[in-house]
């Protein structure tokens, strides 16, 4: 099956890093696959619309080229004027062979030029590979080693124990983020005038980000994750969030990311599409969002459905720990709770209005 995203590197006249987005629509994969030349090219992106059950089939579909640096397309003749003696395919014919693991690629291109590339599936659904910190596995332990850090250094996210780094986008079973931002948003935005007293300005990248960060504090899918630049904030939803009961030897995971390491080695990218694979840092403006400055909210911005794999790859390359876990147990849910709240970190404070207020009284009330 086509269906979902794929990932890898290609050879050939060129090299670099090739991203395969297929949506399932019937029986169809439709999507798109770009790729980001290694030298400094621009990219060819390729829209398809393709049988998504058939294991090997060819096709030959047009080109676009996406400019090296900015976020968007180029028109042959930019290119040809940026780029002179470049080689800039139109047109592709493609070969793509599924099999039980891999995706294999090959194309020749109206221009002269040939590839091959290997790709893997997303593992985002499979349980994370992260060990929890063996010498953190208590919430006395957990305190005293938060309250030692760096400020301001580290960003942290509470979350299920074993569920891999995934956007609430990714989450869902679609994966191309070109229609989600030229249609889908543009859907929401008008949706969502009538609610807002600021009107968003979406060719705007900042104001963007703060209509993305908006719409994810409210249930809508978006490629952003949530983070707190408090351990104690992140602590309350991985407790909170986890409806198994309190008593039993389950755990919690909070996850720490060294975002100060990751910013000064990695040039971090504010959009979505007609870009390089990327994992981001997003300082979201706030506007009409009185949840974040409560939740101390930071978020993540990404075009990859597996965050983790990626994260780790860097670390592979490094030899840097960027990210580190710690898993906590459950049956601490009442003394976590009731430490937070004497902190002033409760429902009613975390989600202002009524909503946090009678989730609070519920709990204090009803336990």
């Amino acid at each position: 099956m086509l269906y979902g995203q794929w990932q890898g590197r290609f050879q050939g006249t060129n090299t670099g890093e090739l991203l395969f987005d297929a949506d399932r629509e019937g029986q169809r994969a439709v999507g798109s696959a770009y790729t980001t030349d290694a030298s400094g090219l621009p990219g060819v992106l390729v829209r398809f619309d393709l049988p998504g059950n058939v294991a090997h089939q060819t096709a030959t579909l047009p080109t676009e080229l996406l400019h090296p640096i900015e976020p968007r397309l180029m028109t042959l003749a930019e290119a040809a004027t940026l780029f002179p003696g470049a080689t800039l395919p139109t047109v592709v014919q493609l070969s793509l062979k599924v099999g039980a693991r891999t995706m294999s690629i090959s194309w020749t291109s109206n221009a002269g030029t040939q590839g091959t590339a290997t790709l893997w599936p997303s593992k985002a659904d499979k349980p994370s590979t992260y060990k929890g910190e063996r010498g953190i596995r208590t919430w006395a332990q957990f305190k005293k080693f938060a309250t030692s850090l760096e400020p301001d250094r580290y960003i942290f996210r509470g979350q299920s124990l074993g569920h891999r780094l995934r956007t609430a986008f990714h989450r869902t079973r679609r994966k191309d983020l070109l229609p989600y931002v030229g249609k889908d948003v543009q859907i929401l935005h008008r949706a969502l005038t009538a609610q807002t007293r600021h009107l968003f300005d979406l060719g705007d990248p900042r104001q963007m980000g703060a209509f993305l960060n908006l719409a994810q504090h409210h249930g809508f899918p978006t490629p952003l994750l949530d983070w707190s630049h408090s351990p104690f904030v992140a602590a309350y939803f991985a407790f909170t969030g986890d409806p198994g009961p309190a008593n039993d030897s389950h755990k919690v995971r909070i996850l720490m990311f060294d975002r100060k390491e990751w910013a000064a080695r990695y040039s971090q990218l504010q959009y979505l599409t007609f870009c390089r694979p990327h994992f981001s840092l997003l300082e979201a403006l706030a506007i009409e969002n009185e949840r974040a400055l409560p939740q101390q909210a930071l978020s993540t911005v990404t075009n990859l459905d597996d965050i983790e794999t990626y994260i780790r790859a860097r670390e592979a390359d490094t030899s840097y720990r960027f990210l580190r876990v710690f898993d906590l147990l459950r049956s601490e849910r009442e003394t976590v709770e009731r430490e937070l709240r004497l902190m002033g970190i409760t429902a009613a404070s975390m989600f202002p209005g009524l909503e946090g207020a009678c989730t609070e009284l519920k709990r204090r009330l009803f336990n």
